[in-house]
């Protein structure tokens, strides 16, 4: 999920907003968050940008209006559960299928930009998006309901996880992270209690030395894009200037872990055990075999902007990204290569039907892989 300072909107003060912006346009100046040339053939980044971040209070408290051409509207994330295939974007546009051919849209209670989507089951599912709205459905999408939305804030929500049928935790731009213990039906503010992990050796080298690289960046909490649980139960979270954490206690505390790299991630994939992959600006893909203790980087053959994956086996892997790409690994992440598709269209995730058809979602709705 992609979010920087091309759309500043509003957090505290004009002054807060003023520097922030000069510190991120150094910072981008340094590489940091540098996205690459700006181009009409690249305009869609920039409209991502704006999408995520845009503050969407008009008529975002409105009902969702359905659409003949929602399947080929702005989408940017989905799941699939049980046979059942949810995916979500701009106007508060949801759509279901089972089949991954034939969609339908259902109405719901806002038109916000949907931008994350999570189902524990068949039957119970959540939804975030700008104005930090959240909705649940209990009937397998048939209806949703809207049980958190701050739109005074105007700060969007980007993923959503359950632990299990009562315990969640949504997270998004500014260091936002809500935590429920009622199934979604109410929502509190909380922290992420990181944790200060100090050098193996017992110095305090590595610590001082992120303290100075990171003292602005530090300053301000970072934009928490992508959420992820492992099957051994760790869970992950990805976020802006590089920053990945791990929780082994279901979200009670965080672990800061630290690939070699400054960019933003947007993407987080749990392969099978301690294997994991975090990814996102320029192309910039790492992979760890220990629970993201040690990383390695892995080279593929794009720099375009990379956004969300599936592991469809131990060593069947796809990852999505703008630029029309996707990019496939059959070792288990160690290696990737290029499927290509013959357009530039966005793609900002990938889901299975249950008959095994790979299903894209972005920038020109839902389709089957090519």
């Amino acid at each position: 999920m992609v979010r920087d300072s091309l759309v500043m909107y509003s957090k505290s003060s004009m002054d807060f907003r003023v520097h922030w912006n000069d510190e991120r346009q150094k910072l981008m100046n340094q590489d940091r968050f540098f996205l690459g040339r700006f181009s009409l053939g690249r305009f869609f980044i920039f409209s991502i940008f704006a999408i995520m971040l845009l503050p969407a209070s008009v008529q975002a408290d409105d009902a969702s209006i359905i659409a003949e051409l929602a399947g080929h509207s702005m989408l940017l994330d989905g799941v699939s559960k049980d046979g059942l295939m949810v995916v979500v974007g701009e106007r508060g546009h949801i759509l279901i299928s089972t089949d991954g051919e034939q969609w339908q849209q259902i109405a719901v209670p806002t038109r916000a930009t949907l931008t994350g989507v999570y189902f524990q089951d068949r039957m119970k599912g959540w939804v975030v998006g700008h104005d930090a709205v959240i909705l649940r459905t209990t009937d397998g999408s048939e209806t949703w309901e809207k049980v958190y939305y701050d739109p005074e804030g105007q700060i969007p929500l980007f993923d959503i996880w359950f632990r299990d049928e009562k315990h969640g935790i949504a997270i998004g731009a500014y260091g936002l992270y809500l935590v429920s213990e009622d199934g979604g039906a109410s929502w509190d503010t909380s922290e992420m209690n990181v944790s200060v992990v100090k050098p193996a050796d017992g110095s305090d080298e590595e610590e001082i030395k992120a303290e100075d690289d990171d003292d602005f960046l530090d300053s301000y909490d970072l934009h928490l894009n992508s959420i992820a649980i492992a099957d051994n139960g760790k869970l992950y979270i990805v976020a802006e200037a590089g920053k990945v954490y791990r929780s082994d206690d279901n979200g009670g505390s965080w672990v800061p872990l630290a690939p070699d790299y400054i960019g933003s991630f947007f993407g987080v994939l749990a392969v099978t055990g301690d294997t994991v992959l975090v990814f996102g600006l320029r192309g910039h893909l790492f992979r760890s075999e220990d629970a993201g203790n040690t990383w390695q980087e892995i080279e593929i053959p794009t720099q375009e902007m990379l956004t969300n994956g599936i592991v469809v086996s131990e060593d069947e892997i796809y990852i999505t990204g703008l630029g029309g790409t996707i990019l496939r690994s059959n070792d288990g992440g160690k290696s990737f290569s290029l499927v290509e598709q013959g357009h530039r269209d966005g793609f900002n995730a990938i889901i299975q039907s249950a008959e095994g058809n790979l299903i894209t979602v972005g920038e020109k709705g839902v389709g089957l892989l090519r």
